[in-house]
């Protein structure tokens, strides 16, 4: 009898090994390399046998448009493109408590009025999630509830003649196959059992929502491959400390990607925010040294967000820089930018950066938004009340032309902003009523309009000894 053939698999990052080890070469992690049993494969030379012959088609043709169903909470429509695509696999990541039970249980309340909404648990007990619901106010919403783990289980309910039209998951982490010897949440039985309610989505059309858990570094645990076997995978962003929630497409084939929706952390839930822009700014203060209001682009949708900047002279020999909100070695780049190519001295000051509201930005166009709070922190002159920021700076100094800039424009226009600091577009000039951009072609444009700022220690130079 031929022996069973085994492999050894990171239950970290699913890196495969011929034999055990303390430490995966892959993700550096200790002690999470198990061995597991190789499925078994056709024999060499053997082909498999009832296969058939795929037909090909071309690029040119008609194809129907996916149907889709939605939630009923715009946001969430919006983010997922229009709803939800009958058959699709929904992947929703992020930290524990950040409300991703909560959103997910008020949109199958709201699904249930015109569709069978079947809702799994495996981390709750029943009398957990009604309890939930009853604050939400959402008992007397049609939703099948069970709590269960076991995947044969789950399949063997839902693979009926009368499927649900969304089952929600939650958590893929806490789900197990059977047929597998190794533990609920390992490598092995994330990948199986996502698999198998996959494969249930593709073959009865049910829109299945899995619920994924997030490492300390923000991703979602489990293999890499969760990601790639899904359609769309989202991932809920927010601070404890702030009661804005941002739901962020980070892969959708069915719409666009880098769309958000916002929402707001409220005793009854999560509560749609039909204009961030309004509520990021809020609080927004007058005229104050250090902050500039960056119009970005999130997907399709413009957000006015505003960013603040604290230079402080240091106690310590090592300047600090301390971020939040933005890419810290982006914030590098432009205090470098501006030391050397504008000639403003930031060694001798602690810097903070700050996106207000919680948001974080990742698009280059915040370069000169951020360099605008920086230039007004170290020279206490306030960037004008009136004007939005947006522009990427390079390396020497220019400012770049960034997309989208009609977009930003009219959604600065209509929070009653009347200027805005924008690269230099020549002859693709926009207009937008009530709008006056000031073209910026280099950063030192930017120093100048905001005032001469004062002059810098002079650097300390060694002696030159003739020879």
């Amino acid at each position: 009898m031929a022996k069973a053939s085994s492999q050894f698999v990171c239950q970290d990052c699913g890196s495969i090994t011929p034999r055990w080890a303390g430490k995966c070469e892959g993700c550096g992690e200790w002690n999470s390399i198990i061995e597991e049993a190789v499925p078994e494969a056709a024999p060499k030379g053997v082909s498999p046998k009832g296969g058939r012959k795929i037909a090909f088609v071309g690029l040119d043709g008609e194809s129907d448009k996916a149907p889709r169903r939605t939630t009923g909470i715009a946001e969430l429509d919006r983010v997922l493109g229009g709803g939800l695509v009958k058959g699709s696999a929904v992947l929703v990541g992020g930290d524990p408590g950040i409300g991703k039970s909560t959103l997910l249980l008020q949109a199958a309340a709201a699904l249930s009025k015109t569709a069978r909404v079947a809702y799994v648990s495996g981390e709750e007990a029943v009398d957990q999630i009604r309890m939930r619901a009853a604050r939400l106010g959402l008992s007397k919403s049609n939703v099948a509830l069970a709590s269960a783990t076991n995947v044969r289980d789950i399949l063997a309910t839902l693979d009926a003649n009368d499927a649900p039209d969304l089952a929600v998951i939650d958590s893929i982490q806490t789900m197990y196959v059977d047929q597998l010897d190794s533990a609920p949440g390992t490598v092995a039985q994330v990948r199986s059992s996502a698999s198998e309610l996959i494969r249930l989505a593709k073959r009865r059309g049910t829109a299945v929502i899995l619920v994924g858990h997030v490492t300390k570094e923000g991703a979602i645990a489990g293999p890499r491959v969760l990601e790639h076997m899904v359609d769309t995978v989202l991932y809920f962003e927010g601070e404890r400390g702030h009661q804005f929630r941002i739901l962020r497409a980070v892969k959708n084939r069915f719409g666009p990607t880098d769309e958000i929706g916002v929402f707001e952390m409220t005793e009854r839930g999560l509560a749609e925010v039909a204009n961030p822009s309004a509520l990021f700014l809020a609080e927004r203060r007058g005229e104050v040294s250090g902050a500039a209001v960056f119009a970005g682009m999130e997907g399709t949708r413009p957000v006015l967000v505003e960013i603040q900047a604290l230079v402080s002279p240091t106690s310590y020999g090592t300047p600090r820089r301390a971020v939040v909100g933005w890419d810290s070695g982006r914030l590098a780049m432009v205090l470098a930018v501006l030391e050397t190519r504008c000639g403003l001295a930031f060694g001798a000051a602690d810097v903070y950066l700050n996106v207000a509201g919680g948001l974080r930005i990742a698009e280059p166009a915040a370069d000169l938004a951020v360099a605008s709070a920086l230039v007004s922190a170290l020279t206490d002159t306030p960037v004008p009340n009136e004007t939005v920021v947006f522009g990427e700076i390079g390396l020497s100094g220019e400012v770049r032309a960034v997309g989208q800039t009609e977009a930003r424009l009219k959604e600065a226009a209509k929070l009653g902003f009347t200027k805005a600091f924008a690269p230099a577009r020549g002859k693709r000039a926009v207009n937008v009523a009530g709008m006056a951009p000031v073209e910026m072609r280099l950063l030192t444009d930017l120093v100048k309009a905001l005032g001469t700022p004062p002059p810098g220690p002079k650097r300390q130079t060694a002696p030159v000894r003739a020879v």
